[in-house]
Order: C-alpha cells, then structure tokens, then sequence
C-alpha cells in the first residue's frame, strides 16, 4: 500500500480511538476527586494554589465572549437571568479593580466568541436567541480609538455558527467548533485583509469547547457532540499545525467536559468548569505539553460554566462571570481570580 495512504489511514485510526475514548461511560486515567482549593480572606491577595475574588460584574452574565487587551477585559453579549440575550459591554480594569460600560455590540448576541489583535477586539459569531439563530456576523472595536470607539462589521464567517473558539497565531485568527451542523467547521481570519479561508475540518465534531495555542500549535480541548447540555460530552483533544495544515491527536482530558473555559499560564494549560445534566463541574487540570500529561488540581471553590475566553494577567488567572448552574439561567456576577503555582515553560 502506498506509503501516503497508510499515514492517512494511521491518522484515521488515532481519530477514531480518541473520539471513543472521550465518550461518556469510558474508563478514563482519573486522579481521585481533589479536596477544593484554598480561598484567600476577601480583599486579600491568593497565594500560589489558591483562588480569591476582585470586584463583581456590573451584571450577571453567562453564555457571552470575553477578550481581553491594553489591561481590560471585555465581557460582550451573553445571558443575564432569564436566558434573554443582551447587547451589553462590561470593561474591567485589572489594575483599578473597576467596571465600566462600553459601546453595546450592534445585535444582542450570545454564545459567540471573542479575542483581540493589536488592541482590535473581534467578536464572532453566536445566537440571536437561545436555541437555533445562529449567525456569521463579525464586529470590530478598535479600543485605542478610546472613548469614541464603535463597533464595525467586519467580512462574515463562511459558515454561522455559536459555541465555538478562538485562537490567534501569527496575527489571524482561527476559529473552531460550533453547534451542530457546524461542529467541525474552522476557518482562519485575517485582520489585515478582512478575508477568510476555510481549513480542513476538526476532525470531531463538538461544541462548547476549549482552546489554545501551544508553541505554534492550535490545541483544541473538551465540548459536547450535541446542541444542549444533556448531549454526549468529549474528552478529545486535536491538535492542529497551520505549517503543514494537519490534524493530530493528543492527550485526551481527565474526563469528558463541556462549557469548559481555559488559559495558557506560564506554559500550562488550565481548563476548569463546564456542566452537564447532573450539575456544573468543579474540576480544574492543567496539561503539560512537554510531557503530553494532564493532572488534576485542587477544585474551583466556586463552579462555573458558559465563559468562552479567560485572562491571564499579573501573575493571576481571571475566571470571569458564567453560571452557576446548568443551562443558561443562572449568570454570575462572579470575578474570580486564581494564582497557579505550576509553571510548564
């Protein structure tokens, strides 16, 4: 057999194996359920390992984007109580500890996702409503035009879509996943040239995922096969190299996740929360690339889900806003923070 067929077929076959490993139901390697992690006293400042709070939310919010540049994050759109998407911006300043109001993105939106490219925010995607409204739109903040700052619409996705993440690499944006039919869609977009190109398929088709760059990489982790929480959930983790624009397979998660949220801090991955049908995950691992290995840590004091984009800022990892119980009814006025003591670089 030719020699390129057989490295097809080998891939093939790392795909499949990963994607019946992450269902429901299969043994996974688990460390025993951790005891939760310290809290530092109100006001104070978290030692490493432990988690502490800043300044709450001018709103409750779940389901939105969140991007962060120039020492701000950026919560836009989501669901406040009562599963009604809303057009709202809240700013927080990391320094200041404060919130403030920004410019209301054009349409109420949830489920999108976010990130910033030389100080630009750019939203896309996401719901007009809770269920089926996906959209292709793409807006545009350019926050170093300061207070006079708006959104501008940008050249559409290929393809409408929610739920799903971004990763910049080399200035462009990649964006993957989506709810079904769209779960295996990603495409790249260039901020310089307002274009879009389509990339060959995620290989597992999933929703409400994670993901991250990783020394060139785009590591895609976790999510849900189904449009809603009691769908089957994955623990599958691909891997994808812009060089030679192929799909790899790597490490699956502890256990199958969705509505999960993530960073890079010091070299580590850090996943923590999501839900399913039984409640929200308390569960927070980091997975080392140098040695392809994930490990569980301590459990996040307080369980949250719906947050797609976190920050890593100041030593400190901003876990901002999201439910508190499942589905998309219960948004947080939560801003929690967590210093790791772990380092992978």
């Amino acid at each position: 057999m030719h020699r390129s067929r057989l490295a097809r077929l080998a891939r093939l076959a790392l795909w499949a194996a990963a994607a019946a490993i992450s269902l429901p139901g299969t043994a996974l390697a688990q460390a025993p359920a951790p005891r939760v992690a310290p809290v530092a006293a109100p006001g104070a400042d978290p030692a490493p390992g432990q988690w502490g709070r800043r300044s709450p939310l001018l709103e409750a919010n779940s389901e939105f984007a969140l991007a962060s540049t120039g020492g701000r994050i950026y919560v836009l759109g989501g669901y406040p109580k009562g599963r009604i998407s809303v057009r709202t911006v809240q700013i927080y300043d990391i320094e200041t500890d404060r919130w403030s109001r920004g410019p209301d993105l054009p349409v109420a939106l949830n489920h999108g996702v976010a990130t910033a490219v030389d100080g630009v925010i750019y939203h896309f995607g996401g719901q007009t409503d809770p269920s089926t409204a996906y959209v292709d739109t793409v807006y545009a903040l350019d926050t170093r035009q300061g207070a006079e700052t708006r959104w501008v619409e940008k050249a559409r996705m290929p393809t409408r879509r929610s739920a799903g993440a971004a990763v910049v690499h080399e200035g462009r944006i990649y964006i993957a996943g989506g709810r079904p039919p769209r779960g295996n869609d990603f495409a790249v977009y260039d901020p310089r040239r307002d274009t879009w190109e389509t990339l060959p398929d995620l290989p597992s088709q999933r929703n409400h995922i994670a993901a991250e760059l990783i020394a060139g990489r785009i590591h895609v982790f976790g999510g849900r096969l189904g449009g809603g929480f009691q769908s089957d959930k994955t623990a599958a983790h691909e891997v994808y190299d812009p060089r030679t624009r192929t799909w790899t397979v790597a490490a699956p998660m502890l256990r199958p996740r969705s509505g999960i949220n993530s960073v890079n801090a010091h070299g580590c991955i850090h996943i923590w929360g999501g839900e399913e049908a039984a409640g929200v995950f308390p569960d927070h691992d980091i997975y080392d690339p140098r040695q392809d290995r994930w490990t569980r840590l301590p459990d996040m004091p307080t369980p949250v889900h719906g947050v797609t984009g976190a920050t890593f800022a100041q030593g400190l990892i901003f876990v901002t806003g999201g439910g508190t119980e499942v589905g998309g009814n219960s948004g947080s006025l939560l801003n929690q923070i967590y210093r790791p003591a772990q380092r992978c670089d």
